[in-house]
């Protein structure tokens, strides 16, 4: 599964170092995350990183 990044996004940039498989980049107002490389940090972390760094919670499943 992957995840992805809502409107809700301040693009204040923490997660983007946080991404093992830099799947995440700028794109427009908010920041994106590639689908095909996100593997929500299976096999580096316990957790999907981005979603503990995110302040306002702006990173959600994809199928949400």
């Amino acid at each position: 599964m992957a995840l992805k990044i809502i409107d809700d996004c301040i693009t204040c940039d923490v997660c983007v170092p946080e991404c093992p498989n830099e799947a995440i980049a700028a794109g427009g107002d908010i920041f994106v995350i590639d689908a095909g490389k996100c593997t929500e940090c299976e096999g580096h972390y316990d957790t999907p990183q981005c979603k503990e760094v995110c302040p306002v919670d702006a990173i959600v499943p994809l199928a949400a």
